[in-house]
């Protein structure tokens, strides 16, 4: 059966790369952006290629009733439902004293409650189509904290409580929901950072390497699969072995 998979935040780094590699396991993918709309096409294009349909949609996830409706367009489009991969968000380096509430709050909306919207309107598609699988992308900073991004860390933290909480509330019906905790990736995200301090970076890192893109989204897939479906409420953190246990 063909699997139908959402993946927010789809259009470059992780999102895309899970998108790819979901489509290469054999699934129709829809994937949203907020403003690249090219790099969209570009993901939408490499999916095709692999055989699958492919669909892009826009949305701002800082607009809640945007996150619903993203679940139902991907559904209409798609022909139902059966994986979401919660990835959208976004990096902002501030000093905790300069942060506004501002910031604050429109951080925890797209890293954490969107997610929550998009879950919510995502199960019941997945239980009418009888298989449920919902991926919430994290980060390191939840694990560690983040002096110059306290709402990133704080909103990456969320969504561990969100991802065992979900899971206890649609293990009836066969869904699985687990996070990943990515470390340093090689993305555009993280390419000013590297590019500064990639050296101390590394040398943090006892593998001595950031991550590929590729290699957290074969995570997310497999999370995704048939074959990891007595896996739920789990954080899988593919960091390197920078923060290991």
């Amino acid at each position: 059966m063909k699997r139908c998979a959402l993946v927010t935040g789809g259009s470059r780094g992780i999102g895309a790369a899970a998108a790819v590699k979901l489509a290469a396991q054999g699934c129709d993918v829809a994937l949203s952006y907020r403003t690249q709309r090219t790099a969209a096409e570009e993901v939408a294009a490499a999916i095709q290629r692999l055989g699958s349909r492919a669909f892009i949609l826009q949305a701002d996830l800082a607009d809640l009733e945007q996150a619903r409706d993203l679940v139902h367009e991907a559904a209409e489009g798609l022909g139902g439902l059966h994986i979401l991969v919660n990835n959208a968000g976004y990096v902002q380096r501030v000093p905790w004293e300069e942060l506004s509430l501002e910031d604050w709050e429109r951080m925890l909306t797209v890293g954490l409650t969107a997610a929550f919207v998009c879950s919510r309107h995502a199960v019941p598609y997945m239980r009418e189509g009888k298989y449920g699988r919902i991926v919430n992308v994290s980060s390191l900073r939840a694990l560690t904290g983040s002096a110059h991004g306290i709402h990133y860390a704080a909103a990456k933290a969320g969504l561990l409580g969100l991802t065992k909480s979900l899971a206890l509330a649609v293990a009836p019906f066969g869904i699985t929901v687990n996070a990943v905790c990515p470390g340093f990736v090689a993305t555009e995200i993280n390419q000013e950072a590297l590019a500064a301090r990639g050296d101390e970076i590394r040398a943090q890192i006892p593998l001595g390497r950031v991550a590929t893109a590729d290699e957290i989204a074969a995570v997310i897939a497999f999370l995704c699969s048939e074959e990891a479906g007595y896996i739920t409420g789990e954080t899988v953190s593919a960091n390197g072995g920078i923060r290991m246990g």
